[in-house]
């Protein structure tokens, strides 16, 4: 068995047809391929997420009670304590961002992933903050202090998030986001 791959990059750059039975049914049934710009707000504004940190959501997907968004805090600061019920991954794309449960700091390009039943506190020692690009699927549980629940968050709470800032400040709802 050899590990090389048999499909080389190609010289040709241009669109090739390749038959698949099913290719109406995907275009029917399926929202097609998308690109969201998360540099600008051309697709979605920054939402405010407490005092020292926004969201840009990107994506949100109820039949997996998934999303996805570009989590942004201003400067140094904390997300509190929280108890992942699905899988997180996030890229950190800006800055520098820790748990205080780690012993691990992440910098721009690090994968940080994060499995169901972790609890954690995201913290940013960074004086520019951070911005992490994250997927995530499940609830997301937030406690106080004295490990008392607080709320949780998922694809419903992060769509009402985002529906009610654009119709607070007259930004139409973008379809994109919705897959």
């Amino acid at each position: 068995m050899s590990d090389t791959m048999k499909a080389p990059p190609s010289e040709v750059s241009e669109i090739v047809d390749v038959l698949f039975a099913h290719k109406d049914m995907v275009r029917k049934y399926t929202p097609g391929g998308r690109y969201i710009d998360m540099q600008s707000d051309v697709d979605s504004p920054w939402v405010p997420f407490g005092e020292n940190a926004a969201i840009k959501h990107l994506a949100f997907d109820v039949r997996q009670n998934a999303w996805s968004n570009v989590l942004w805090m201003k400067g140094p600061g904390t997300i509190g304590t929280h108890l992942h019920r699905g899988t997180v991954t996030m890229v950190c794309i800006t800055g520098s961002v820790r748990y205080l449960e780690y012993d691990w700091v992440a910098s721009p390009g690090g994968l940080i992933l994060e499995v169901p039943g972790e609890a954690h506190t995201l913290v940013t020692d960074h004086p520019e903050g951070c911005r992490l690009f994250g997927w995530m699927q499940g609830p997301i549980e937030f406690y106080d202090a004295e490990a008392k629940f607080i709320e949780a968050i998922d694809v419903w709470w992060n769509m009402k998030h985002y529906e009610t800032y654009c119709e607070e400040n007259g930004i139409p709802i973008n379809e994109k986001l919705y897959l």
